[in-house]
């Protein structure tokens, strides 16, 4: 199977499945004497570790991440960074019923049509499992990124439930089990999902990302324009089913003088009146903060017998029995934020190798 791996400069190979033994990334042209260890990785690990609510799958999986190589007396080398976890509560026995049934909404028809060939046991390589190195090779990305830029995720909708942004907190997103950044909407939320739990069913989400300190000129034109990367980046996330940068769809039904971000100058620099753009123009970025969401499909594991089909052509009603997220959405804003990073440090790095004398902050000339 080809394709386990993005990223340009910054490359990111990920392996196992769901039920192995284990599962791994390796990364690829981190820059050395970077300070990395797994005290650095493993917050962001646990953020999206599962079994930390009853809104989530209750599969009990530590995450503990250990570093193979790369890294020596605490500093990245330059050489390859090799990440695995050790998966310690897989139940197998769970799919036995349904192996060689096609769960509607999963990639069980589709990994057998193209490959003949497929591990049922928890969707295998498909499994939402494989994000927990995404998270983990985010977390390198952030030391590449440095400080100074800051990635945040949030839920913004559960099924029909939105948020109140004008209630938006950003510090309530560690507050609660949503990443609700509306300390107004985590009752609903929790009332909602706990009601769609207990029918057996599952509900869709949207998740926002934001990164801000974003330096300009990240991306190029054409074919590797920033916005298109990121937009493919988070379309790879299990369970994605649509993304938008900035305004996105919001943006067709404004006219050209709302939608336009107007400028001015301030001491010596350009700012912006609005960021309808999401910091993205042209395929490059403004330097304003960097704006996506996606919107994540319900979880296809559900308790309710759906009709399809076995591997003997066999018509059959299929229940999915298990542990799974009612709600995959709530667990996939870590892996969004850990997406965002990974691009974002790919692109910096390109944009350094094209432009090494270029300023991270380039100022317009006074007349």
């Amino acid at each position: 199977m080809s394709h386990n791996s993005f990223g340009h400069l910054f490359r990111v190979t990920t392996w196992g499945e769901s039920h192995g033994p284990a599962i791994g990334c390796v990364i690829d042209g981190c820059p050395p004497r970077l300070a990395l260890s797994e005290a650095d990785i493993q917050p962001f690990l646990d953020r999206r570790r599962p079994g930390q609510s009853r809104f989530t799958t209750q599969r009990q999986e530590a995450d503990r991440v250990r570093i193979l190589s790369g890294v020596f007396e605490g500093l990245t080398t330059g050489t390859p960074i090799a990440l695995e976890i050790e998966n310690t509560d897989a139940r197998s026995k769970d799919y036995d019923a349904i192996a060689a049934s096609f769960r509607p909404g999963h990639a069980d028809l589709t990994y057998e049509l193209k490959y003949g060939i497929r591990d049922p046991r928890g969707g295998g390589r498909s499994s939402a499992r494989e994000t927990a190195m995404r998270v983990a090779a985010g977390a390198v990305a952030r030391k590449v990124l440095g400080a100074d830029l800051r990635i945040r995720g949030a839920l913004v909708q559960i099924g029909e439930k939105h948020i109140d942004r004008g209630n938006w907190d950003w510090a309530e997103v560690a507050r609660n089990p949503f990443f609700c950044p509306d300390p107004a909407s985590v009752g609903v939320f929790e009332s909602y999902l706990g009601e769609i739990r207990k029918s057996g069913s599952s509900v869709g989400a949207v998740v926002e990302i934001v990164a801000e300190g974003v330096p300009p000129g990240l991306g190029a034109p054409i074919y590797a324009k920033l916005d298109a990367d990121l937009a493919s980046a988070l379309m790879g996330i299990n369970a994605v089913k649509a993304v938008e940068i900035g305004d996105g769809f919001a943006a067709a039904v404004l006219r050209g003088e709302d939608n336009a971000d107007e400028m001015r100058m301030r001491d010596g620099a350009v700012v912006f009146a609005s960021n309808h753009a999401g910091g993205i123009l042209g395929g490059i970025s403004t330097g304003q903060p960097v704006i996506a969401r996606f919107a994540v499909k319900p979880t296809s594991s559900i308790l309710t017998p759906r009709r399809s089909v076995d591997r003997a052509g066999h018509e059959v009603d299929v229940a999915t029995r298990g542990r799974h997220d009612p709600c995959v959405g709530i667990r996939a804003v870590p892996v969004g934020e850990a997406m965002m990073a990974l691009v974002l440090a790919d692109h910096l790095l390109r944009n350094r190798a094209q432009n090494p004398d270029s300023p991270e902050r380039p100022r317009l000339p006074r007349n």
